[in-house]
């Protein structure tokens, strides 16, 4: 039998894939067996003589079933983990999430004027250290401090006003006292 290494070659470089996708005719060997070139091969390939194998079918048909159960939560116990809890979703990622909400909550809530700089810097450190959970918690927090300030500025104009009713009572009276009749 001859040895047809070279055209085998020739026909993947010409056909642009690997030798093992190179199908030789078993009938026409002593024709395939002359051809020594290149356009040679391209010829015998229009003329069906060797043909490029389909590509072999690899199913991800399990593979995309496994994964829609995993995503309801199966095979994820236990006996599945490789590594720490830590390894598996990092507890600074987490952290890096977290913070990152809630400093854009208290930029966009100071950038609308929800609430003074006075407020931001406070609650920017309060979140730095670990005081709020969640977007939720920041957010109650936030309304609690604005409620304080507001009843805190409602106080203080009510105590100007009293002041300042009683500055008017005092003027009115000292206008309204006569001059001391013992003097004579």
């Amino acid at each position: 039998m001859v040895s047809l290494k070279l055209q085998k070659r020739l026909a993947a470089s010409v056909l642009k894939c690997g030798e093992r996708k190179i199908w030789l005719d078993p009938n026409e060997i002593n024709e395939i067996s002359l051809a020594n070139s290149r356009r040679n091969i391209a010829r015998l390939h229009r003329d069906g003589l060797i043909i490029k194998k389909p590509v072999i079918v690899h199913s991800r048909a399990r593979v995309r079933a496994w994964n829609e159960a995993k995503r309801k939560g199966r095979h994820t116990g236990a006996g599945k983990r490789k590594g720490t809890a830590n390894a598996r979703l990092p507890f600074k990622v987490l952290w890096m999430r977290r913070i990152r909400v809630l400093r854009r909550l208290l930029k966009k809530m100071r950038d609308a004027k929800k609430i003074d700089k006075y407020i931001y810097h406070q609650l920017y450190l309060l979140s730095k250290g670990n005081q709020f959970k969640n977007k939720r918690v920041l957010i109650e927090t936030i309304h609690s401090m604005k409620s304080e300030k507001n009843k805190e500025k409602a106080l203080a104009e009510q105590a100007e006003a009293r002041k300042s009713r009683a500055r008017d009572r005092n003027e009115r009276r000292a206008n309204r006292k006569p001059a001391p009749q013992g003097s004579e």
